[in-house]
């Protein structure tokens, strides 16, 4: 158990621990922090009451499990217990102490980042955790069905100690004061010494180091921390320029279309032949005007003649 002060303020005495406000922007509880806690609790309340009863020769609880827990792969595992299994305790104390340090943790980060963003990480570093244990797991030893929130709330621990490395938390029952990055490395270190020693059974100490490392490398592209960044920030740029070179040519390629002004463009067609005579008549009539009736030539009087007989 532990309470947190703020290592900006000076020495010690009980009005310097840090304690947020009920009212203002700062929530005692928030609202994600609270329905982690609803729900987690009744579904220990649930085994507590319910599981001892049976279903043919199957108690509610064997079965809850069944479908519900992680279950190593090949041998019960369903995609959905990925999330499923962080919502089942069934013990007091792991209730109590993961749930404590949720809200005491992830109480001020839920206040910081917003209740969306922080149930997303709560959740991916909980999913971080079950793959830590179905992949890394087995060699190390023998795995069985997995319960817990563990691995999200030492993602949890790990993003506290990141946003607040110096920040003191008073251990429980020494009250001994310790910056919270200290705390936190010394809870991983020995997860992982646990972890590769085989030692500590019955405690799935590698889905506490997955929730903390895949919650380190969110926090990491979070905030833009990852190695190589100004690489990955120019390769990003250029990409960008790149796209937007491309919708500008598209764009001005459709406005060309689209503005652009279409003609009737007619074959040339052959005269007919009323066309031709016509035509002929019209300049026999041009040169009579010009010259008179006897510059014509035999030809011209002819057409001329036909001409007026069809008049007629």
């Amino acid at each position: 158990m532990a309470w947190s002060r703020d290592s900006r303020f000076g020495g010690y005495s009980s009005g310097n621990y840090y304690r947020p406000s009920l009212f203002g922007g700062f929530s005692f509880f928030p609202p994600v922090i609270k329905a982690l806690l609803i729900i987690n609790v009744g579904v220990f309340l649930f085994f507590l009451f319910f599981g001892p009863a049976r279903i043919g020769n199957v108690s509610l609880a064997g079965l809850f499990l069944k479908w519900f827990a992680l279950y190593p792969l090949g041998a019960g595992f369903y995609p959905w217990q990925l999330f499923s299994y962080m919502f089942i305790q069934f013990e007091f104390f792991h209730l109590f102490f993961n749930m404590f340090a949720l809200w005491m943790f992830g109480m001020e980060i839920e206040n910081t980042w917003g209740s969306k963003r922080f149930l997303t990480y709560y959740l991916v570093c909980g999913v971080g955790g079950a793959l830590a244990n179905l992949f890394v797991q087995p060699a190390f030893g023998v795995t069985g069905p997995t319960v817990g929130a563990s691995g999200a709330v030492y993602g949890i621990l790990l993003a506290f100690a990141l946003m607040f490395p110096d920040r003191y938390i008073l251990i429980f029952p020494f009250f001994v004061p310790v910056k919270s990055k200290y705390l936190v490395a010394f809870y991983i270190l020995l997860a992982l010494f646990y972890g590769v020693s085989g030692t500590g059974q019955g405690v799935a100490h590698f889905a506490h180091l997955g929730g903390a490392a895949v919650g380190y490398a969110y926090l990491l592209i979070a905030w833009r921390r990852l190695p190589f960044q100004g690489v990955i920030d120019h390769t990003k740029e250029l990409w960008k320029s790149a796209k937007y070179r491309r919708r500008a040519y598209w764009t001005e390629k459709e406005r060309q279309v689209r503005d652009a002004k279409f003609y009737d463009i007619q074959e040339p067609r052959e005269k007919t032949q009323a066309e031709v005579d016509q035509e002929q008549i019209d300049a026999i009539l041009d040169k009579i005007s010009v010259s008179g009736y006897q510059s014509l030539t035999e030809e011209e009087k002819r057409i001329l003649f036909d001409a007026s007989k069809k008049l007629n």
